[in-house]
């Protein structure tokens, strides 16, 4: 080979390699999709799924852990509030393997939302479907401290505290309120991984009252308005009300800001 040809073969031998580089970059960039879903299987579709193909991140035995990048399109021409589906995984003899959980909140109309569903299955995903569902639900204890307070989930009232209640996955809101205390509010999240059985605890913090014992037992809550030698004074919900000294047992005080001029 002379000298000539072995420069145009060593010029040449980039550009190849530059070319087989691009092809397959271009040939990973419109790889197709694992599955596309349009929900409901029947009439107008309101939603459209792009499920990338699972990638396989753990396990045990036949149990593995998949994750799958998806995309979802709203069809429907309106803001779809809240809504619950069911995701359903099958083999290739079309056998049930695994399920998750899809919640969609206020995605609107042509908008795209994209995210990541983390799975079991006990098997080889083949394929998919999809089903709306009545929400899944989750049991939890909620505390507060000090017990005793009322409370709301998502505006309504559910009891007093220690409360047991069952939410679906999603966001929420929990409100505390206590006579004689600060009253609170608790955001909470529910995700298609939680289990039910946990737990939450708020503290309302410091009495926003004074606290008036009665020698007969009875705590009231109020703003001590004064003390003489025979009666104290105390404002009770925008009233105020005398009492004998004889009938107090014990008054607690709570520290205020001092009024701003």
């Amino acid at each position: 080979m002379s000298r000539r040809a072995g420069l145009l073969l060593h010029k040449l031998i980039p550009a190849v390699t530059l070319v087989f580089l691009c092809v397959v970059t271009v040939a990973a960039k419109d790889a197709p999709p694992f599955q596309v879903i349009t929900w409901p299987d029947s009439g107008r579709p309101l939603l459209r799924l792009t499920l990338s193909k699972f990638k396989d991140i753990a396990g045990v035995g036949k149990q593995r852990t998949y994750i799958t990048d998806t995309t979802v399109d709203n069809l429907s021409g309106k803001t779809m509030g809240s809504l619950n589906l069911s995701l359903y995984v099958f083999d290739k003899s079309k056998a049930r393997i695994g399920e998750g959980y899809i919640n969609l909140n206020n995605v609107g109309s042509g908008e795209t939302v994209k995210f990541q569903i983390t799975l079991l299955a006990s098997g080889t995903p083949s394929s998919l479907a999809v089903s709306a569902a009545a929400p899944r639900m989750i049991s939890m204890t909620v505390n507060s401290v000090p017990q005793g307070a009322l409370l709301s989930v998502d505006g309504k009232e559910a009891g007093t505290t220690p409360k047991i209640i069952e939410v679906a996955i999603g966001k929420h809101q929990l409100d505390f309120s206590k006579d004689g205390f600060n009253s609170g509010k608790f955001p909470l999240e529910i995700t298609a991984r939680d289990a039910s059985g946990g737990s939450v605890s708020y503290e309302l913090g410091t009495a926003a009252h004074d606290t008036i014992e009665l020698c007969d037992g009875s705590v009231l809550s109020g703003d001590l308005v004064s003390v003489s030698g025979m009666h104290v004074e105390v404002r009770i919900g925008g009233n105020a009300q005398t009492f004998d000294r004889n009938q107090i047992k014990r008054i607690l005080l709570t520290e205020r800001e001092p009024a701003s001029n």
